[in-house]
């Protein structure tokens, strides 16, 4: 049995798309890619959006993912202080177009990558662990090491 990643893990916007091959992002990659994070995060910070859902939501844009072409990019997002980015995603799909508008006008690439986006869960997974962690009947066992 293999330890490395199947096939089946490397494809969709979570896999191929967000920048994962099998020996990893190159650093030409991991460069666009917090650039292009840098820029999508001025660009919400500016909130210039006509669309009505955008206007008063604070993204946190928390990492990007960029794929080994550099056409696509997948932004993984989250909402200050709010867990409902959920909602966001469709609005975020529509506004995506004005956000590749703004990257181009600032990358000094020749291909400007076509945004995807998925919700941030880093944090919520790190709060549940934490959370397991506190239970008295781990903290017991973690206590009699």
């Amino acid at each position: 049995m293999s330890r490395g990643r199947d096939k089946a893990h490397l494809t969709g916007p979570a896999g191929k798309l967000s920048g994962l091959s099998e020996q990893g992002p190159s650093q030409r990659q991991l460069r666009v890619a917090e650039e292009v994070r840098r820029v999508l995060a001025d660009l919400f910070a500016r909130t210039e959006f006509r669309d009505p859902e955008l206007v008063d939501a604070h993204i946190t844009v928390t990492e990007v993912r960029i794929s080994p072409d550099f056409r696509h990019a997948t932004a993984f997002v989250s909402r200050l202080g709010r867990t409902d980015i959920e909602v966001l995603l469709p609005a975020l799909k529509r506004v995506a177009p004005f956000l590749r508008t703004g990257l181009s006008k600032t990358l000094r690439t020749r291909v400007v990558p076509e945004i995807h986006f998925q919700p941030d869960t880093a944090l919520d997974h790190a709060m549940e662990i934490d959370h397991l962690m506190r239970l008295p009947e781990v903290r017991r066992d973690l206590d009699e090491e």
